[in-house]
């Protein structure tokens, strides 16, 4: 058999990406270790539970941005789109937090499948200004039909307990945490599994060169789409679970700093290799938790600092930092105890 075989070059393909698919033991300890957090500190489940769903939203992002090279500022639209899903059915008497879960990423999805033939004419810079105003407009539709959505005023709203058993309001901040874990990790593994697939090798190529991917045959317009609208579902099931674990929606969702965030989220942690967004989004909130604890008027002035550093020594040097001050200090070290 030659080494050009097709059918050889697909067992090594199909080889090497199942070897990529397993699960490493830092990813386990990565993931209970977030566990054990929830456990060990029930009395800030509160913002454990921000995190998660901040870094679900992150991770929506991620999936187009990191995989597919494909920049968004209205990305909140199908958050907020999401999260009034859940709200709205919910204040009809559908109070179950799996259906209303369902029921959110389904309304993004479909929002996503409507609006990702906007994507495929132009460049970044129009592809920011076609997602900012698809958000702008589902903000003021929202605004406008305050009959459905109660405008201006929001909805507040009650939740029933997940599976019967577990109630997740202002009672249960621990089991809220805990349900947006567990759909988190679900979530992430299908992620996961995606990205290291053919069609994840496959929006690495129109990352890299659209034109290039599309004279391998690869159908370029057609994946983006396809990834377009798995990141529109994934960030309503973020919408959702915001939504259900405070019991409160508003016109906030839609807004502009809300998109602007999770893009922070993931200049922070990097994207493209999913994790990047849960990792950003917990340094983000707990960054912004500290600091305007402790400067309330200027919070935003740090953590914008702290972008500029980041952005301009780069996060590849600030990662070699701890490694270069070993090297420096242990030759003094060794001649010291030589002497």
């Amino acid at each position: 058999m030659s080494a050009a075989d097709p059918s050889a070059t697909t067992r090594r393909l199909a080889a090497h990406l199942n070897r990529r698919a397993r699960w490493r033991w830092p990813e386990i300890v990565f993931w209970l270790a977030i566990l054990a957090v929830i456990f060990a500190a029930p009395s800030r489940a509160a913002i454990i539970n921000e995190v998660l769903i901040a870094g679900l939203f992150a991770l929506s992002l991620d999936l187009i941005l990191g995989l597919a090279g494909i920049v968004s500022l209205g990305h909140a639209a199908f958050f907020g789109l999401g999260a009034y899903a859940a709200a709205i059915l919910a204040s009809k008497g559908f109070a179950d937090p799996t259906l209303g879960l369902v029921l959110g990423a389904a309304v993004a999805a479909v929002a996503g499948l409507a609006t990702a033939p906007l994507l495929l004419r132009g460049a970044d810079l129009t592809r920011l200004m076609v997602t900012l105003g698809v958000s702008l407009m589902l903000g003021e539709l929202a605004n406008r039909n305050g009959w459905l959505t109660g405008g201006a005023d929001g909805l507040n709203f009650s939740i029933a307990p997940v599976l019967g058993l577990f109630p997740i309001g202002f009672t249960g901040q621990r089991n809220a945490a805990l349900y947006s874990f567990a759909v988190l990790f679900i979530l992430f593994a299908i992620a996961r599994r995606l990205a290291q697939s053919p069609f994840g090798l496959a929006l690495a190529a129109i990352r890299e060169n659209r034109l290039r991917a599309g004279a391998l045959g690869i159908d370029t317009s057609r994946r983006i789409i396809a990834i377009y609208v798995v990141a529109a579902a994934y960030a309503g099931a973020a919408g959702a679970l915001l939504a259900q674990t405070t019991q409160i929606v508003s016109l906030d969702l839609f807004d502009f700093h809300r998109s602007a965030d999770v893009m922070l989220m993931l200049i922070i942690g990097g994207a493209g290799y999913l994790y990047g967004g849960l990792i950003g989004a917990a340094a983000f909130i707990v960054l912004r938790d500290v600091i305007s604890a402790a400067t309330p008027e200027y919070w935003e002035f740090w953590i914008g600092l702290a972008l500029v550093i980041l952005v301009l020594a780069g996060r590849e040097r600030i990662g070699e930092a701890p490694r270069r001050l070993i090297a420096l200090f242990a030759p003094r070290a060794a001649r010291r105890g030589v002497a």
